[in-house]
């Protein structure tokens, strides 16, 4: 009874609108066509229009609303200069070797998007009030390449591994005194001998599969083939090596790996391995590879910009001038060091020695590597006319005297002193165009200037070992963790350690050792604290850090770079890299 009265009620209605309606149209057009030819054009002309503007408004609402969002697929094929040899995180040391590592292994902890340490194959890691323990819950359900499930067991043996002293790892010194306690199957705890809030970096560490390799006796794990057949839990596994007639790799081919968190977008990375860099800039210019790190600085002048984006990046390295204040009475007066550092022009300087590819630096820490901003690290623009005015009037009022020659003079402990620099430095090409910046302002100061130029290996052990030099132009690489205590401590003065000028002073070292136990903003200002210390005395000039370049086809979308220690971290955010997109409402985009 109620469903007939309901279609009753309703069909009068339906048929009411509709009859509305085709009146409407009806009488429109009758009125149409009762108007003028002139009219009738206008009226038309604007139907048009406000349609054409109806029409005009809905795509642009569809294209302003739109998401590009990526999706998988797609072949990347990038090239490196060396040959990889050791695709095993525990020796690996070429630039080849740690490039591999870095997609095929995996470790407790990675970076994130902002450059901070998070977990990885952890699923927790909590420190220990006294800074000590590092108790590390590990992720289940995660399996090596193989099918192996990765456990406890694999991160006990990485480390013994690493610690073993026989094996040679070039890690060994990150981990001496660490021990580890196997807790379970997925717990264990890392132990320190003392707090050493740096240490956490080392927990990036790619974690190989026991049951692989445990059976190897220690002598013959470098000449095991797993080294180059790698197998671990990284985004991506190999699928295929390429060997040539001596049986090194000439490429890989790896494969995403599908049961992590998250596959990468693209399917699959094509590595191909050259020689000389002239090769690969060859193999570049026939678009045969789409991607590759490191040029130099010749390489990268090379480039076409239009097929080819060159990503750039701060690492924690930085080049400096370091005053031996021991070999040189010149060199212990402040005021000759304040006068060298104001004649510097470090825009210039980059610009000239590294076609721009670099940062200035006015202290020993790196930029972009701390949390709080840097007060007070920029420079002060003159022209070289008024720095020379600030340097001879800092050396006037520093009590030195102009000769008739051009030269300084100054009497010191009752013995006339000329102001003379005598700076090593490597004589790579980099080290030889900096050291001839320095030279050639330093004379125009009236300085006296003699560049010496050693083999690498001459240079550590016959000059930086003994500390055998006046000015040292030398480069240091700080670390992520921005861990200067090695580099400026009193104990560490004399060698092996890192302290290259032999700087003391025991304001600076009681905030070197808090910066080594303390966390977060405490441990950021101490560091803080310390570097004004250091710009105010002055024992080195901070000259520039290089960045990192990375050439890639414009085809590719890549996430930017933020917070590397080294090339081979460029691969920490591979999942996001994508070739392919699709438009979707940003409904459908999760």
């Amino acid at each position: 009874m109620y469903k007939h009265m309901c279609v009753t009620c309703v069909f009068p209605f339906m048929k009411f609108r509709l009859t509305r309606t085709r009146s409407l149209m009806t009488r429109y057009f009758d009125f149409i066509q009762r108007r003028s030819i002139g009219d009738r054009f206008i009226f038309h002309l604007a139907l048009i229009a406000v349609l054409g503007s109806l029409l005009y408004t809905i795509i642009l609402a569809n294209t302003q609303s739109v998401t590009l969002v990526p999706s998988s697929g797609g072949t990347l094929v990038e090239g490196i200069v060396g040959t990889p040899r050791f695709v095993n995180p525990v020796l690996a040391i070429t630039r080849a070797d740690r490039d591999m590592v870095a997609l095929i292994y995996s470790g407790l902890m990675k970076l994130d998007e902002n450059g901070t340490l998070v977990p990885d194959l952890a699923e927790s890691i909590t420190r220990s009030e006294d800074g000590r323990t590092y108790n590390i819950k590990l992720r289940k359900n995660v399996t090596f390449h193989n099918g192996e499930p990765f456990t406890a067991r694999d991160v006990a043996y990485t480390i013994a591994l690493i610690q073993d002293p026989d094996l040679k790892s070039p890690l060994r010194g990150n981990w001496e005194g660490v021990v580890v306690e196997e807790l379970g199957d997925y717990e264990l705890n890392i132990v320190l001998e003392e707090a050493y809030t740096p240490f956490v970096e080392n927990l990036t560490v790619g974690i190989l599969p026991r049951s692989l390799w445990d059976g190897l006796p220690t002598e013959q794990l470098p000449f095991s083939q797993n080294n180059t057949e790698p197998v671990g839990t990284g985004p991506y596994y190999v699928r295929d090596t390429l060997r040539n007639k001596s049986g090194l790799v000439n490429a890989y081919e790896l494969v995403a790996y599908d049961t992590q968190d998250r596959k990468p977008n693209l399917d699959t990375l094509v590595f191909n391995f050259y020689q000389t860099e002239e090769e690969l800039l060859q193999a570049l210019q026939n678009k045969e590879i789409a991607s590759t790190p490191s040029l130099s600085i010749e390489g990268l002048k090379l480039i076409n910009t239009d097929v080819y984006t060159i990503m750039e990046t701060p690492l924690p390295r930085t080049f400096s001038v370091f005053f031996n204040q021991n070999k040189s009475a010149a060199l212990r007066d402040k005021s000759v060091r304040q006068a060298l550092n104001i004649m510097l022009d470090r825009e210039k300087l980059i610009a000239d020695t590294l076609d721009g590819h670099g940062i200035p630096i006015y202290s020993p820490v790196p930029p972009g590597f701390l949390t709080l901003e840097s007060e007070g690290t920029s420079e002060v623009q003159y022209a070289d006319s008024e720095r020379l005015e600030q340097a001879t009037q800092i050396l006037t009022q520093g009590g030195w005297t102009k000769t008739e020659s051009g030269t300084w003079e100054k009497e010191i402990d009752k013995n006339t002193v000329t102001l003379a620099v005598t700076l090593s430095t490597a004589n790579t090409p980099l080290f030889e165009a900096t050291a001839e910046y320095l030279r050639q302002v330093w004379t125009a100061l009236g300085v006296e200037v003699q560049v010496d130029q050693f083999e690498q290996t001459d240079l550590v052990q016959s000059i930086i070992r003994p500390r055998s030099f006046e000015a040292l132009l030398f480069g240091s690489d700080i670390g992520r963790s921005v861990d200067l205590y090695p580099f400026w401590h009193s104990s560490q003065k004399d060698d092996p350690g890192l302290n290259i000028a032999q700087y003391t002073n025991i304001d600076a070292d009681a905030l070197l050792e808090k910066a080594r136990e303390m966390t977060d903003t405490e441990r950021v200002n101490a560091i803080r604290q310390f570097e004004s210390i250091i710009q105010n005395e002055l024992p080195a000039l901070f000259l520039y850090t290089p960045t990192f370049n990375y050439v890639v086809d414009k085809d590719l979308t890549i996430p930017p770079f933020t917070r590397l220690s080294k090339p081979s971290e460029r691969f920490t955010n591979i999942a996001q890299w994508h070739m392919n997109a699709e438009k979707l409402w940003p409904v459908f985009t999760n």
